[in-house]
């Protein structure tokens, strides 16, 4: 196995009751954005433990981010934040929450169309973000990469942004989903790491 150094500017805060750490992770000067996808998070209770932790706070909420993240709907995202004034984004889901809320971090503080930005492939300036993972599998959560569609032409890239500032893991909020998504998850995260093993030169 070659030598390597590992370091990874995320920081993680893992283990039960975790997402009650919001209430001091993000500082209070920030009006934040908490994205989220299709709503599986108002069953499970993690909603409501993320509010419950940003009740004092001033923040807005954008939902349906979708699987394969769009960029049609992340320019309502961006739309909506650049109209509050939002400086900071929480993304609370699995990877595609979080890459389509790295998108939007890039957007932001971006003046043309947030597409221009996946092709570029890489951000500028960006807001920074934080999230609550719900489902292990991308490894979003602690990487500095995205992959966005456009419907409307039928493309799917990759475009590199910052990483989140902290990702919250709390393992008990998997505990909902079904086998079958616990098992997708499990070959995501293996083939992923493959992936970068096998292809990174060097």
């Amino acid at each position: 196995m070659n030598n390597f150094t590992f370091h990874n500017p995320t920081r993680l805060l893992f283990g039960k009751g975790m997402i009650e750490k919001l209430s001091t992770a993000i500082p209070m000067v920030h009006r934040i954005m908490i994205t989220f996808g299709g709503g599986s998070v108002k069953q499970n209770g993690v909603y409501d433990q993320v509010i419950k932790a940003l009740k004092d706070r001033d923040y807005i909420e954008f939902w349906g981010i979708e699987a394969n993240p769009s960029v049609e709907t992340l320019r309502e995202a961006i739309a909506l934040g650049k109209e509050r004034k939002v400086d900071f984004l929480l993304a609370v889901g699995g990877g595609s929450v979080i890459d389509g809320t790295k998108l939007i971090a890039a957007g932001l503080l971006y003046d043309g169309d947030a597409w221009d930005i996946v092709l570029k492939g890489q951000a500028g300036k960006t807001v920074p973000l934080a999230t609550v993972l719900t489902m292990s599998a991308t490894g979003s959560e602690m990487n500095s990469g995205a992959v966005i569609s456009r419907y409307e032409a039928k493309e799917k890239y990759a475009f590199y942004g910052d990483y989140p500032v902290f990702s919250i893991l709390d393992p008990e909020t998997l505990y909902s989903l079904p086998q079958r998504q616990i098992a997708c998850g499990l070959s995501d995260t293996f083939v992923h790491v493959l992936e970068q093993y096998m292809t990174t030169p060097g």
